[in-house]
């Protein structure tokens, strides 16, 4: 049976067992949320977006680069590895808000499906009320961590750069994926329906409808 949202007709549905829908979708993302909430959730996913199409991009640029130099000009980029290693960062923080974002995020649900439908309500908000705690704490001793870092000096051997310079993504990450469970908490608490992040309903693939 259709599901449908009067507040936001490209919302999808649930994408709790994901074996036949690994691909995202391409539309650019328009948040649900009211206000400032609203505003916030969609700038976070021009960050995200941004951090990801920029990283997968300059990594593929990267190591092309150093494949080509190293078997037609017999040279690798002394940089090349470090570079990488910096990216690798980046695309996975920026991906663990993007995941949030779309549900994607493993999640053990025997208990959860067992309840009734106010049961799971109450749930995914104390769920993701929690998980947010626990990404903007983790956010927060990052931050403590690459200060740290700064105090230290430390330097990369190859870029010459500053080691701390190259966790800069970490409470980005941390602290977006946080502010998105925040704002999942805040989807179940308005709406009638069960979200599992902000724009995708709880449900399985096998009655799930895009909405």
């Amino acid at each position: 049976m259709p599901v449908t949202d009067k507040n936001h007709g490209s919302q999808l549905q649930s994408q709790t067992d994901t074996t036949g829908t690994d691909d995202a979708p391409l539309e650019v993302y328009e948040s649900s949320l009211p206000g400032i909430l609203g505003t916030l959730d969609t700038w976070i996913s021009k960050i995200e977006s941004a951090m990801l199409a920029i990283g997968v991009l300059l990594m593929a640029a990267n190591t092309s680069a150093n494949v080509i130099g190293r078997f037609v000009f017999q040279s690798s980029l002394f940089f090349s590895e470090e570079l990488n290693r910096i990216l690798i960062i980046m695309i996975t923080f920026a991906g663990i808000s993007y995941a949030a974002r779309h549900g994607r995020h493993i999640r053990m649900s025997a208990i959860f499906d067992a309840l009734p439908n106010r049961g799971r309500k109450i749930l995914m908000i104390v769920i993701s009320l929690v998980t947010a705690a626990f990404m903007l704490g983790l956010a927060w001793y990052s931050l403590q961590y690459i200060m740290t870092q700064a105090g230290r000096g430390r330097v990369l051997p190859s870029l010459q750069i500053p080691v701390w310079l190259t966790l800069v993504w970490v409470p980005v990450g941390f602290f977006m994926t946080g502010v998105q469970y925040l704002l999942t908490a805040v989807k179940n608490m308005i709406e009638r329906d069960i979200y599992l992040s902000t724009n995708v309903l709880e449900g399985y693939d096998d009655n799930e409808t895009e909405v």
